[in-house]
């Protein structure tokens, strides 16, 4: 089985990583030559270049473009696919990039392998990126078994946890656990730096520490991938930063009230429930 990859950075270069190693041929497709360059110098594929023409031959397409370039990478690379090619993608959002693609290509499915670090780039591909991690995969009614069967088989090799759901499904999810961290992270940070007090505020910048890192981690990353995400997943965004908001009021009325045992039975829920989310 041949895999064309569309756009060489963490993503699709940890796959050609990963697929390579498992055997497969992995051709490349990048806007830039000197990201090729860099793919065929770390031989993690057997050919690359910025021509799309590239992926006449291969089996399975996975479109590794930022969310915003997704829809029009496909549009660019269809015309130069085989008539049974599989064609995915790997956007962290899926409902409008489904809906956009799959009427343009029938053996198009949708996916989402969630992982990644902080770094950005082909000299940040992992091999082992996607292990363990939960790959989701979003077919619709029309979808074939077969393109799924396919896919499920090169997720194997990833090593990563399988999932399906539709993309309604997904888009919400990812905005609960995904998406609203990132946006609550940024406003924690937003939050202290609104102190007016430099002594405290310089104080409270040399005091943080384990609690503070954890929590700011996302909210502190790349400013593009969260626009992408609101933009992307404003309607479940939204939904899910409403009922956040509301969560935050009535932590405030409570404590207003001075009424610490709803706190304290609050609290104790949400210890409880963690585990079922990590």
């Amino acid at each position: 089985m041949k895999i064309g990859i569309v756009g060489l950075g963490l993503i699709g270069g940890s796959l050609a990583i990963a697929f390579k190693k498992a055997g497969l041929e992995v051709i490349g497709v990048s806007r830039k030559d000197s990201t090729c360059q860099t793919a065929l110098d770390r031989q993690i594929v057997a050919q690359a270049g910025t021509d799309l023409a590239l992926m006449k031959t291969a089996d399975v397409v996975f479109l590794c473009t930022p969310i915003d370039y997704v829809i029009d990478s496909a549009k660019a690379v269809i015309p130069h696919l085989k008539p049974d090619a599989i064609l995915t993608d790997v956007a962290s959002v899926k409902g409008e990039i489904v809906q956009a693609i799959a009427p343009l290509w029938p053996n198009f499915v949708g996916g989402h392998p969630m992982a990644g670090t902080a770094e950005q780039g082909i000299n940040a591909a992992l091999e082992d990126l996607f292990v363990d991690a939960p790959y989701v995969l979003t077919p619709i009614e029309t979808t074939s078994q077969k393109t799924i069967a396919t896919l499920q088989e090169l997720i194997k090799h990833l090593q990563s946890r399988y999932y399906s759901c539709s993309p309604e499904v997904h888009d919400q999810s990812v905005a609960w656990i995904s998406h609203l961290p990132v946006f609550v992270s940024a406003s924690l940070i937003a939050a202290c730096m609104s102190e007016e007090d430099p002594e405290i505020l310089e104080m409270a910048q040399s005091l943080a520490s384990s609690g503070f890192r954890d929590t700011s981690r996302v909210g502190g990353g790349n400013p593009e991938l969260g626009l992408m995400m609101a933009q992307y997943n404003k309607d479940a965004l939204r939904r899910s930063l409403y009922a956040y908001q509301q969560e935050l009021e009535q932590i405030i009325n409570k404590i207003e009230e001075e009424n610490w045992e709803v706190i304290a039975s609050s609290l104790n829920k949400t210890q409880s429930q963690r585990s079922r989310y990590i």
